[in-house]
């Protein structure tokens, strides 16, 4: 009931930024009535819509976050996938069902044999266990790079983020998982939006959207997602 009121409060606070409503931008207001908002019932949300109970009892995002970020790697077709904090999984499998071509390494602490049976039919998938750490330095020293990084379950958010920020370039994007998970995070957020290291940013409240094309101007964008 509590997170049901806080939503609520949070979209009244955002009802001026529906639709791109203020966005003079044509990219951002693409992105934001094209991806964040497609309404397109895609092929695979039925199949993974089931999939989800499988693994419903470990930390996953609302189904409307999932579409979305199958909409985002649709769009944004990025080539390989550093996810930091596993959790279900689910989120990984909407991803690829986007782009089964990409290369995705995802961190756990503990892998999880329900994630394991959901990430078995993607061999584009590496579920990997232990110090994300040690396996991030090694794949980045073999030239595996990622375009898109997904720091998702995990307390080592600003570490991450500080990590892999030294290989994004102007095609990379950020998702930056539950921004607004305690104050702690919410002002670590904010820091990361105001940082010049960072391009144009998109605040969904599920998920932060962090993109590093410098030649654009820095803005930082709103969106009523909830």
């Amino acid at each position: 009931m509590g997170d049901i009121i806080l939503r609520g409060w949070n979209w009244c606070k955002r009802i001026c930024h529906r639709k791109g409503y203020g966005v003079h931008s044509p990219s951002d207001f693409f992105f934001i009535t094209n991806v964040v908002y497609e309404q397109q019932p895609f092929y695979a949300y039925s199949s993974l819509h089931h999939l989800r109970r499988v693994v419903a009892f470990l930390p996953h995002y609302r189904e409307k976050v999932d579409k979305f970020l199958f909409r985002l790697v649709n769009y944004l077709q990025p080539s390989v996938l550093f996810e930091v904090g596993t959790g279900s999984g689910i989120s990984v499998r909407y991803m690829l069902e986007a782009r089964n071509e990409m290369s995705v390494y995802t961190f756990a602490e503990q892998c999880q044999e329900a994630v394991k049976r959901i990430l078995s039919a993607k061999p584009a998938v590496e579920y990997l266990e232990g110090s994300w750490q040690e396996k991030v330095k090694e794949l980045t020293g073999k030239g595996v790079v990622p375009d898109l990084v997904h720091i998702a379950y995990t307390a080592d958010y600003e570490k991450v983020f500080e990590e892999l920020l030294p290989f994004a370039g102007p095609n990379t994007c950020f998702i930056i998982g539950k921004p607004y998970l305690n104050g702690e995070k919410k002002r670590w957020w904010q820091s990361v939006v105001r940082d010049p290291r960072t391009g144009v940013t998109f605040d969904l409240y599920d998920i932060g959207i962090v993109f590093f094309d410098k030649k654009r101007a820095k803005e930082h964008r709103i969106v009523n997602f909830l």
